[in-house]
């Protein structure tokens, strides 16, 4: 399409350029650490009998992790709230904040994965655990003869 001249090229080249949304960069790094962008990375790794998993949890306790098992499905919920409160020597507040945050991310494991099967620990901000394979049928191998016509 073309444009009369008197637009330039693009008639909103600097209609946007002075306006940006706040940065809450700070929040992230209060609530979840240094490692804010990384947070839910998962290894898994294939093993004989089944899947090893690993997922990095950084600046999250025990308590604030949940791990749910529901139609072959797993499901890993991390929720965390921080307060901060500051006060100046007469106890009027000089600030308030609070952040809240929460991270979820699901597995498809198998309709034959139990609770039992999951055994979940957490140590140093990562959550691991084993989810076994379903148990292979062995199959019947049958001599596939052609039959000649004729």
């Amino acid at each position: 399409m073309m444009m009369p001249s008197i637009f330039g090229e693009n008639l909103f080249d600097d209609f946007m350029n002075d306006f940006s949304f706040p940065a809450f960069a700070d929040a992230d790094k209060e609530l979840y650490g240094k490692h804010a962008k990384n947070l839910m990375k998962t290894d898994v790794k294939d093993t004989e009998d089944g899947y090893e998993v690993d997922i990095d949890l950084p600046g999250f306790k025990k308590d604030e992790i949940k791990v749910k098992l529901e139609d072959g499905v797993l499901t890993i919920n991390a929720a965390k709230g921080l307060d901060k409160d500051e006060k100046d020597k007469k106890g009027k507040y000089v600030r308030r904040e609070r952040y809240a945050g929460s991270l979820s991310r699901s597995f498809f494991v198998g309709k034959h994965v139990t609770a039992e099967d999951v055994h979940p620990k957490y140590e140093n901000g990562i959550l691991s655990f084993k989810v076994p394979k379903e148990d292979q049928k062995p199959i019947e191998e049958k001599d596939k003869y052609i039959a000649i016509e004729g």
